[in-house]
This record gives C-alpha cells, structure tokens and sequence, in this order.
C-alpha cells in the first residue's frame, strides 16, 4: 500500500488537545518509518483552512521547526500556548510531560 498524505493527516487529525507529536512519531504511525520530512511536506501541502491540527507536530527536539518566508511558526506557537502547552525561556517544551502516547 502507498502511504499518502491522506494516511498521514489521519494520524495527525488523531493527536489530542494538550499534546504533540514529532515528526517522526507521526511517519512511524503512519507506516512509513525514518521519513519524517515527508509528514513536512505533506503538511505544507495543507491548505490554510484546513481543520487538521498541524500545530500539534514538532520536531524531536521539542519545538517549533522554522519555515521559511511564512509567519506560521508564531501562529503555532500561539495556538500550542493556548491548549495549554508550556514554552521554556529557549523556545523548547518538555516532550515527556506533552507528547502524545498512543497505545
């Protein structure tokens, strides 16, 4: 079976206010193991009124990946702020405290 975006986004749309997945954890759920950058390109992918919650993926280190040429990684923030996610003074959040476990 070829995992598409729609096999990603269904594991994305399954990741619960509070928490947040990883990249990879998503490409791991997702069945396409060690590829990471295809759950970022399948979210830049997504269009602006999209009701899937991107904001809930990060990257391993616990924060925000930067995108170029958009302002999307301080509405992310924003919107990770107001489901109650807690931001360090670097910019980095306790993944053991918000990441999403499945299972």
């Amino acid at each position: 079976m070829k995992i598409g975006h729609d096999e990603i986004y269904e594991v994305i749309a399954r990741i619960p206010s509070r928490r947040v997945a990883t990249y990879g954890q998503i490409a791991e759920l997702a069945g396409i193991p060690g590829q990471a950058r295809r759950v970022g390109y399948a979210l830049s992918a997504l269009a602006a009124d999209t009701s899937i919650p991107w904001h809930r993926v990060i990257n391993a280190k616990g924060m925000i990946s930067p995108r170029s040429g958009s302002g999307s990684g301080k509405l992310q923030r924003l919107l990770l702020q107001k489901e109650g996610i807690v931001f360090d003074s670097s910019g980095r959040f306790d993944l053991t405290r918000f990441q999403w476990r499945t299972g």
